[in-house]
């Protein structure tokens, strides 16, 4: 693909790796995974919201932010980042972001309306300043398609935002997000302009796939903020030494299990499949599975380092045994769009940790997590002799 002169597309020659200006814009949305992490473990510990309602709350929360990051690295994925006119946009979102994440511990309260006009205004904001300052290019019925999606979703926002009822606001929010992801999953379609269409020869696809690989890296460094937070505010005894380590060693789990063979062949998937532009979406939505999963098992790692040996409410399996079950269900997912398989390791973790439930109701704190951290070893051990006597595999996405 060339780019015109003074043109937006990427080029042949536009370099493939991660920007130091959108490096900078994840260490926003660290923040960001901090605050969601802050307000769960709030929800579990204190349930003054419930824990359903605070999970279901800080599920939209999160939706919200992860469809303003996708959209960004889908854009600069497509477009050149070091145009100054991306570089702008990028800022935009930077401080649009920071904005949200400072009003996520109060996301459904006293700041709703503030986290749901700064998502509105940055969204519309900076299509409309991108499609003017770039005087339609490089595709101005992309602009009108995202416009359209963004209509939809944009009222629902703001009215949840404004209303007093956390019910209704719920409702409206839930609404919203359907339509977002939505809009986002099939490439905005649009009555008369269809859906976008991008082929491979338009898509960087190394930068992509590193964008979901840092990003998911993002989250791993999150639940490290919290393991250290965790323990350095503990007692230093011996069973929460232990819950220290033990969170230490899943998290090292969680990187080796998402990093064998599939996760670190996202580029080449891309770039080998016949419908690049469906593969890079779902390769979005696998990640944001996965990365939802690490967030909540990084709140389980605070529940068992700060309370190891209390009783276990039944509730906390949801972050103990339900974060890596989320994980291993998004990793699987990845697995199937890279190979177009799954390994029977995925489905038998995930069959364990539902099947160990009844008898985790039971246990300590801190040994459901050494359970869910058991199970994950075998699945990284499963990974690890599979590959041991096999020549490296290559990409082969099923579309």
């Amino acid at each position: 693909m060339r780019n015109t002169p003074g043109g937006l597309l990427r080029s042949e020659a536009t370099r493939q790796r991660a920007t130091f200006l959108e490096l900078f814009l994840d260490l926003v949305f660290v923040f960001a995974l901090t605050r969601i992490s802050a307000r769960l473990i709030a929800d579990f510990t204190d349930g003054q919201r419930g824990v359903y309602a605070g999970l279901g709350q800080a599920l939209l929360l999160f939706l919200a932010l992860w469809a303003v990051w996708s959209v960004t690295v889908w854009s600069t994925s497509w477009l050149d980042p070091d145009a100054p006119i991306v570089q702008t946009v990028i800022i935009m979102t930077l401080v649009g972001a920071m904005t949200m994440a400072v009003a996520v511990p109060n996301g459904f309260g006293a700041r709703a309306s503030l986290f749901a006009i700064t998502l509105v205004t940055l969204q519309i904001g900076r299509v409309v300043f991108f499609h003017v300052a770039g005087h339609g290019r490089p595709d101005p019925q992309q602009s009108i398609r995202i416009m359209f999606w963004f209509g939809l979703s944009a009222p629902l926002w703001v009215v949840g935002g404004l209303v007093n009822d956390g019910t209704v606001r719920g409702a409206l929010w839930t609404l919203a997000v359907l339509i977002d992801y939505t809009g986002l999953f099939f490439g905005w379609p649009t009555p008369r302009l269809g859906a976008q269409r991008l082929g491979v020869q338009m898509i960087a696809a190394e930068h992509l796939a590193e964008r979901y690989q840092q990003f998911l890296l993002i989250a791993l460094g999150e639940a490290i903020f919290v393991i250290g937070l965790a323990f350095s505010g503990s007692e230093f005894h011996t069973d929460q030494t232990g819950g220290f380590v033990l969170a230490l060693a899943s998290t090292v789990l969680l990187w080796r299990i998402y990093f064998h063979v599939a996760g670190g062949m996202l580029d080449a998937a891309i770039g080998r499949s016949r419908n690049p532009a469906r593969l890079a979406t779902d390769m979005a939505f696998a990640h944001m599975v996965m990365i939802a999963g690490i967030v909540l098992t990084g709140v389980g790692f605070e529940l068992f380092i700060a309370e190891p040996l209390g009783h276990l409410p039944p509730a906390w399996l949801i972050a103990i045994f339900g974060g890596p079950a989320l994980f291993l269900t998004g990793r699987a997912a990845l697995e199937y769009q890279v190979f177009g398989r799954v390994s029977r390791s995925r489905l038998a973790g995930l069959l364990a940790l539902g099947l160990l439930i009844p008898a985790a109701l039971h246990l300590l704190p801190l040994t459901a997590g050494a359970v869910a951290a058991v199970v994950l070893l075998g699945v990284a051990t499963a990974d690890a002799r599979r590959s041991r006597h096999r020549s490296p595999e290559s990409p082969t996405p099923p579309y």
